[in-house]
């Protein structure tokens, strides 16, 4: 019954996360928002659409994961309660799957987005390309920020399930 409680802080821990998603989700909007209404110089303006996109879809990443894991709290319980060994084992195929995946976009595909947004700073000179890179690289180090804490965390839980199952 122990890892259930685990389960639950992790999930509780993921919700927690997806907020500060949603916080810099907020930021880019508002930042996007000051360049419409203050922006005067080409630069500035250029800054509009970037900015609103990339608040956008971190608002949904972070929107996502709290739904996800807000579900998870309460199904917890009850997918343990119905097979116990059949919840751990999912839970550790689930997280072995997840870690891979954190392994090959967070740690090596964001990292890749982030050196490509620079260089199209450095050779590029046109106000949309370069404000489009900027914001991206803004992005991405909010997701590697915040993903990369996630990723610490699924690791622990793991560990737990490891343990639990043995």
């Amino acid at each position: 019954m122990e890892i259930i409680k685990f389960a639950t802080e992790w999930a509780k821990a993921e919700v927690f996360s997806a907020r500060f998603f949603i916080f810099f989700a907020i930021i880019h909007l508002t930042a996007s928002i000051g360049f419409w209404q203050l922006g005067k110089t080409e630069m500035a303006k250029a800054y509009i659409i970037p900015t609103l996109v990339a608040g956008l879809l971190i608002l949904a990443v972070g929107v996502g994961i709290s739904i996800v894991n807000n579900s998870r709290v309460t199904s917890f319980a009850e997918a343990y309660n119905a097979n116990p060994t059949e919840f751990v084992q999912s839970e550790i195929t689930r997280t072995e799957k997840s870690m891979e995946e954190y392994r090959t976009i967070v740690f090596k595909i964001i990292p890749f987005i982030i050196v490509v947004a620079a260089l199209l700073i450095v050779f590029v000179d046109k106000p949309i390309w370069r404000a489009t890179a900027i914001i991206t690289i803004a992005m991405m180090v909010v997701i590697l920020l915040v993903d990369s804490n996630a990723n610490s965390r699924i690791e622990a839980y793991h560990k737990q399930l490891e343990l639990v199952n043995k």
